[in-house]
């Protein structure tokens, strides 16, 4: 069971034994329809603020979450950057030594 639905539970739990308890009480009719709306409301409020509290949690871990990927995906570019002109110059130097061997293997002639 999830910690969601339990807190689910046990608010509904709460309200339904508030709203026995206010039912089974010696108070005239509009007083306990008042009590029970005020239970209600309370219940209400108070679910209101725990399903609040979560979706920021969940903001949260999705925005940290989001954080860490992009600065994953911007060292990958960065990292493939510093690749790639590392390979240029390796290959510019490769092509350097080419061209002083073939000028050497001309000047032998």
């Amino acid at each position: 069971m999830s910690k969601g639905s339990t807190v689910i539970g046990i608010l509904a739990g709460a309200a339904i034994g508030a709203a026995v308890g206010v039912l089974f009480a010696p108070d005239k009719g509009e007083k306990t329809r008042k009590k029970i709306k005020d239970g209600f409301d309370n219940q209400k409020d108070e679910l209101q603020n725990k399903f609040d509290k979560l979706q920021e949690q969940v903001k949260s871990k999705f925005s940290k979450a989001k954080v860490d990927l992009e600065t994953g995906f911007d060292d990958l570019v960065a990292n493939a950057q510093d690749t790639k002109e590392d390979v240029i110059a390796a290959l510019e130097k490769k092509l350097t030594d080419l061209k002083a061997q073939a000028q050497a293997a001309t000047d032998k002639k």
